[in-house]
């Protein structure tokens, strides 16, 4: 009987052996049967999925690059500049403070427009000059030269003459000293050269707010440009006045129709004016009827002769 268990416990011994993981005898001495680990049943890989191409692939629409619109005019309609109409007024005569010009010399009217050039007005005005065949003069001044060189260069492209309206237009400018004076148009004029094409002139100088003295005519005669006043001013910039708008538009029709003279020079201004814009629309027509209109010539006056001197 004792061999029996004798050999019954050496089984049990090579048993556990074989499964790898002896356990201890518990506290009463019995030999715990060790519990098999449950089986692990393999999992595949995960079969890797690809999305299919299609057949015949949709490209990526590619937008066409559009070509640079024309510049339209405010309106969208084109104007109509033809026809002529008589006129019987009389020439325009005068002069302005300081000796500068009020009118051309020639029964041709000049239209003027200052305090440029304006990012949305000065592209307007010049769409409708162009459509109409007009050449103007436009007074610029340096600073919105200097930020705005593309529309100097378009003014004078087109045929425009290019005037001087100081750097920053101060009213008090002909107070100044003269080397402050001359600093100014100086700069003023190297700006707009520095944007037009070449062999581009400034040839003309306005005071701002037509403040000239005989100082400020002789300084900028000293650099070559001529000093221009105004015959007709329809202040197209008093609007605490004549209001705003329509108003305003109506207003500087009828100014100009009825200050207007053979060989006036004509104020108006471009910056911040959108009514100036609207009424030029009207006024085009209604002046290329009646005058010729012209850019103030641009090229330089010929110094005068010096007195011959006697034969001894």
């Amino acid at each position: 009987m004792q061999r029996r268990i004798a050999v019954a416990a050496v089984l049990v011994t090579m048993a556990l052996a074989a499964c790898g993981s002896p356990s201890e005898p518990s506290a009463n001495g019995t030999i715990p049967v060790p519990t098999p680990a449950p089986a692990v049943t393999p999992t595949a890989a995960p079969t890797p999925t690809f999305a299919e191409p299609s057949s015949s692939p949709t490209p990526t629409p590619v937008q066409p690059t559009a070509s640079p619109a024309k510049p339209k005019p405010p309106s969208g309609k084109p104007i109509s500049c033809t026809g002529k109409v008589t006129q019987t007024k009389p020439a325009a005569s005068g002069t302005g403070p300081g000796g500068s010009l009020v009118k051309t010399g020639t029964p041709a009217v000049a239209l003027t427009f200052d305090d440029g050039p304006d990012p949305i007005n000065t592209p307007k005005i010049l769409d409708a000059l162009q459509q109409c065949g007009v050449k103007a003069t436009f007074c610029v001044v340096g600073f919105r030269a200097r930020d705005n060189p593309g529309l100097i260069a378009r003014i004078a492209a087109e045929g425009h003459t290019l005037c001087n309206h100081s750097w920053q237009h101060l009213f008090d400018l002909a107070k100044r000293d003269d080397a402050y004076i001359r600093k100014d148009l100086e700069n003023t004029n190297k700006m707009i050269l520095r944007a037009a094409p070449p062999g581009a002139r400034v040839a003309y100088f306005r005071a701002p707010g037509g403040n000239f003295t005989t100082k400020l005519v002789k300084i900028a005669s000293d650099l070559g440009m001529k000093s221009i006043y105004w015959h007709v001013d329809p202040r197209d910039w008093e609007s605490a006045k004549f209001g705003k708008g329509t108003a305003m538009v109506n207003h500087i029709i009828a100014a100009v129709e009825r200050d207007v003279r053979p060989g006036s020079i004509v104020l108006s201004h471009d910056n911040g004016k959108p009514d100036t814009i609207v009424a030029y629309r009207t006024l085009l027509p209604w002046l290329k009827a009646r005058f010729t209109l012209i850019a103030l010539p641009d090229t330089p006056t010929p110094p005068s002769p010096a007195p011959a001197t006697p034969l001894p």
